[in-house]
């Protein structure tokens, strides 16, 4: 069937949206118009009865001829329902992001983000979605941005699960028996130009902090428990075999009972004067070591950031003798708060030392 195609000029008329019609409305108006076309009037014509635009009238006679009245059926309204990934894909997608990174998978990116993910769709599965409907599967699936913990290529997956199951067990269970006290130690440089948080500026100005053009930094050792203690020492000279073991005599003058110190494998810690020193003081405390590479098994790490975020980051020290005080300033304030080192132990990746 050919159709009479309208004249090129048209007088102005009051059209309406069609769209705002419901579906079966929409549906009786195309035939409408198809029929009143297929019955010798031109497409201006039957714009002009039914007030809607020529376009219109001509892209339903177009749609009829190509594909019959099946063009003209009412459709469901907003974006498609349902998932283009099966199952499996799914899953399978689910996988990748939790055990995998992107450049393992080939793809040029470090994090996953809703790019990544949507570059991994068109690889493995030959689908092109856009960033907004990957960021609706992963919302879907129970994925947020987040920050990630930095873990070395290095770290044994096999011995963090064996510190998990069997190490740190033992060691409670040994702890218990002796009536000992556990820390966890660890020491951190801090520097005067570390900056911590936001600032409020205006949009496309970068806010500018002034601030002493020299650098100077200082050093902490410190242990927790997960009852609260704190203890530490803040010092400028180098971490060194003296430097600890000076901080372990303060240690065991601070606690009365039995101490288990748990500490990574820094050469410090394994030093032959600090072995000797050990041994001698063995019925007063005892030293254990993390696996290798595995700072986030150690809730006084999150004593360190506490510390580098909010007592060095929010505060621009001028002199060093100021930042020394910042530090210890801070740390003194969070030893009368016990309740704020024992939430240390409640991040999800060292509660199993809460206990």
């Amino acid at each position: 069937m050919t159709y009479r195609s309208a004249p090129t000029t048209m007088p102005a008329m009051r059209t309406k949206d069609a769209g705002s019609l419901a579906p079966a409305a929409q549906e009786e108006l195309r035939r409408r118009a198809v029929r009143a076309v297929r019955d010798g009037m031109t497409q201006t014509a039957v714009a002009k009865m039914l007030h809607v635009s020529r376009v219109a009238v001509n892209n339903w006679c177009r749609q009829h001829e190509e594909a019959g009245a099946k063009a003209l059926r009412a459709r469901k309204r907003g974006r498609p329902r349902g998932s283009q990934l099966t199952v499996e894909q799914r899953r399978q997608t689910i996988r990748w992001i939790t055990s995998k990174c992107p450049d393992q998978m080939l793809l040029p990116f470090a994090l996953w983000t809703r790019e990544a993910v949507q570059q991994l769709f068109a690889r493995k599965f030959d689908l092109a979605l856009s960033v907004w409907t990957v960021g609706r599967y992963l919302k879907a699936w129970g994925f947020t941005p987040q920050k990630p913990l930095r873990r070395a290529f290095e770290q044994d997956p096999a011995a963090i699960q064996r510190w998990l199951d069997t190490d740190y067990p033992a060691i409670a269970a040994e702890a218990k028996r002796l009536g000992a006290q556990i820390h966890w130690g660890d020491e951190m440089g801090m520097r005067s130009d570390h900056q911590a948080g936001r600032s409020y500026g205006r949009r496309g100005q970068t806010p500018v902090i002034p601030g002493t053009g020299q650098r100077f930094r200082c050093n902490m050792i410190s242990t927790i428990t997960n009852r609260g203690k704190l203890a530490f020492m803040v010092f400028d000279e180098e971490f060194n075999a003296a430097v600890f073991l000076r901080f372990l005599k303060r240690l065991l003058r601070l606690v009365k009972r039995r101490i288990i110190l748990i500490v990574d494998r820094h050469p410090v810690h394994r030093s032959a004067d600090v072995k000797r020193w050990l041994a001698q003081q063995k019925r007063r405390i005892k030293m254990f070591f993390l696996p290798s590479y595995s700072p986030e098994l150690n809730p006084d790490e999150l004593l360190n950031q506490d510390v580098k975020s909010n007592a060095v980051g929010r505060n621009r020290p001028h002199t060093k003798a100021e930042l020394l005080d910042n530090v210890r300033g801070f740390l003194r304030s969070t030893q009368r708060q016990p309740a704020i080192v024992m939430n240390y132990f409640k991040e999800a990746h060292v509660r199993y030392a809460a206990v």
